[in-house]
């Protein structure tokens, strides 16, 4: 039995086991007085066992050593997904007002035909019209309740002003893979997570820096493989904060990504790079709302967040001489609490320092400076990008071009990918000196420069 069988199976009998909560649920609720006394209390219908179930589900169940509440909650969260016409019920009217309950909470989905659950369902579940058990059942939404806390299901709220209970309920990506496929989910870029999983096949070797960058990265890679232990060891746990913030600045080119990636890969942690384009916003709120989607995602996940070109959004506060420049600084400020509050690694790259604003550099554990290469790095890059040296003809000198042309490591693959493209075209099976130096001349144009 595969994983997404054992899921299956267990979820028939957490399914069976919540349709019978349901009915008597709504027995008691719609029974003659006399028939709600004699009738049991939902919570005489025990949960199945999941003690040696395999599967993930039950897995999960397990780790939070979830009771009938909260399994309630979190497969009430998964039917939407898993069997939308099991809340079916929920859209039965009264005869008196014609109109829906509203004690049974739910929102019907703008495509979506069925019920979507809301706390308020929830808790009419729970608690019926219970008032001591509706309150209990409120601290199931808390900030604090693991639910929230390690984003398990999550609460959105339709409209500012509605009753709390009113936010629709709903279970996590990554949980809903879990339980279902079995594996974890890893986000994809959209809008409502523009940020990117960035990987490179390239390793330490082909990342050429000087002996200086190279000991400032070692620092952070440090604080990547030991930070806990390091703070329990030295006794920092009151003075120092879980995250880990660093500027790299630098001219385009000069290694900011790959690092990020590579200090991500060599301590199995995901890197994220955010897209800015689609993280700021001109409409009041929603350059927030975009960032919060990422920081949540990431809270828990010991993500390491990479905002490329990150002058965009850390820039420097104006004076406040009209309303945009007052939520333009909000932004900021609202920035900076997050970047501050967040328990990983966030890494900044800009290509002037002196763009960042400068209440964050004042909160960088690190910033290191990016430098274009030097005539032996540069021609360390050439070797590395050009490694079998039967596909070139005899006339190409890679140490001429390395003391000649001042390019950075990003400039000079653009220039083997052109010399390459060149030659194919002209159907040579060598590259040529020629090649190269069209392509350094075609590189040298984009900044300004010529030969």
């Amino acid at each position: 039995m595969n994983i997404s069988q054992a899921n299956a199976k267990t979820l028939e009998q957490e399914l069976a086991w919540f349709d019978a909560v349901l009915n008597l649920r709504f027995t008691h609720y719609f029974g003659a007085p006399e028939t709600q006394k004699a009738t049991a209390d939902v919570r005489s219908l025990v949960p199945p066992d999941v003690g040696d179930d395999p599967s993930p589900y039950a897995q999960i169940v397990r780790d939070y050593a979830m009771g009938f509440d909260e399994r309630l909650v979190f497969i009430l969260c998964l039917i939407p997904h898993l069997r939308p016409q099991a809340l079916d019920i929920f859209f039965t009217q009264s005869q008196v007002t014609g109109r829906a309950y509203t004690e049974f909470g739910g929102w019907r989905g703008k495509a979506h035909s069925g019920f979507l659950p809301t706390a308020e369902t929830a808790v009419f579940m729970l608690a019926g019209q219970e008032l001591n058990r509706r309150f209990a059942a409120l601290q199931l939404f808390d900030e604090q309740h693991y639910f929230l806390k390690q984003r398990l299901i999550k609460l959105e709220h339709q409209a500012s002003g509605e009753p709390f209970l009113n936010a629709t309920i709903s279970v996590t990506a990554e949980f809903l893979h879990r339980c279902t496929h079995g594996h974890v989910h890893k986000p994809d870029y959209s809008i409502e997570f523009p940020a990117k999983l960035i990987t490179s096949k390239l390793t330490w070797d082909d990342l050429v820096l000087s002996l200086d960058v190279m000991d400032e990265i070692d620092h952070l890679h440090t604080w990547l493989r030991q930070g806990k232990e390091l703070v329990n060891r030295w006794g920092l746990e009151k003075s120092i904060k879980a995250g880990y913030r660093s500027l790299f600045f630098g001219p385009p080119g000069t290694g900011k990504t790959l690092t990020a990636t590579l200090l991500g890969a060599s301590v199995g942690v995901d890197v994220y790079r955010i897209d800015l384009s689609m993280v700021v916003s001109k409409y009041i709120g929603e350059t927030e709302k975009n960032l919060a989607g990422v920081f949540d995602q990431a809270e828990n996940k010991n993500w390491i967040l990479f905002f490329d070109e990150a002058d965009a959004l850390f820039g420097k506060r104006t004076q406040t001489s009209s309303s945009n420049d007052r939520h333009a600084n909000q932004e900021i400020s609202y920035l900076l609490q997050r970047v501050e509050d967040f328990p990983g690694v966030v890494i900044l790259a800009s290509n002037i320092k002196a763009n960042i604003d400068e209440a964050f550099a004042r909160r960088f554990q690190s910033i290191i400076y990016f430098p274009l290469p030097d005539e032996t790095e540069r021609l360390r890059l050439w070797n590395n990008l050009l490694p079998d040296k039967s596909l070139l003809a005899n006339d190409v000198d890679l140490q001429a071009l390395a003391e000649k042309y001042e390019l950075s490591g990003g400039s000079l693959t653009n220039v083997v990918r052109y010399a390459a493209i060149r030659a194919t075209r002209m159907q040579r099976t060598t590259l040529e000196q020629a090649d190269l130096i069209q392509g350094i001349n075609k590189e040298l144009l984009k900044e300004g420069r010529t030969l």
